[in-house]
């Protein structure tokens, strides 16, 4: 099983804390960045491969995790020289198996990957996305409005939306129709499978998931580690 991790952006909303360091470098905890509890977690799935698409302090991330042996990975890296967006970085990537796992970086969560990858496969998806339940509560009383009447009213409601987590199983297939080298995001792709009739598939997930792209979400990740580290880090 082969996975690419997308690591080349420059975690702008993490400063101050991406101002020297990558932000998959970052550490949580007093023993681990989140790439290397990524990593490990791939390796105790029953990875073997893994691509690291990098950029912004990209020279840090080869140097910290190398060929990926100590992990019992066998690890290659795609260097971004301009932004590429989420999809881009696979464009030009050779060798792809015909169905991989991509995900961002910097994400902490207990998802199965080789468990979504092989829904993926056995399911035939062109794409496959994990999602997670998140609530919006509307400070405000919200209107329905037609031809200037208010036709419904609801205060204060709160909204239910599934969200993407930034991990997805794909099909190298749905890449051909692109020119690699150019600009590709994860919108883009979406809507062109959905304009097409192709459904992506959706895996529903209800466990842990933080996606640490501003400091709060960074100190809660550094809060919560020691209780959850069992759980996302098993023996």
């Amino acid at each position: 099983m082969h996975a690419v991790i997308l690591a080349g952006g420059k975690g702008v909303r993490l400063r101050p804390y991406t101002s020297t360091l990558p932000k998959p470098l970052v550490p949580i905890g007093d023993q681990y960045s989140i790439l290397e509890i990524v990593l490990k977690q791939l390796s105790s799935q029953g990875f073997t491969t893994v691509t690291l698409a990098i950029g912004h302090l990209g020279h840090l991330i080869r140097s910290y995790v190398g060929d990926g042996s100590r992990w019992g990975l066998e690890i290659d890296y795609r260097t971004e020289e301009s932004p590429l967006g989420t999809m881009g970085p696979l464009l030009s990537l050779e060798d792809l198996p015909e169905d991989f796992l991509v995900m961002n970086g910097d994400i902490l969560t207990d998802l199965c990957f080789g468990e979504l990858l092989a829904t993926h496969r056995a399911a035939g998806a062109p794409l496959s996305v994990a999602t997670y339940r998140r609530e919006v509560k509307i400070d405000f009383g919200v209107l329905t409005t037609t031809g200037g009447r208010i036709r419904e009213f609801a205060e204060k409601p709160t909204l239910d939306y599934r969200v993407s987590m930034g991990v997805y199983a794909l099909n190298r297939k749905v890449l051909s129709r692109y020119t690699p080298g150019l600009p590709l995001g994860f919108d883009e792709l979406v809507l062109d499978l959905l304009a097409d009739g192709t459904w992506p598939l959706d895996y529903a997930f209800d466990g842990y998931w933080l996606d640490i792209g501003r400091p709060d979400d960074y100190d809660r990740a550094n809060a919560e580690f020691d209780a959850l580290r069992p759980v996302l880090l098993p023996e």
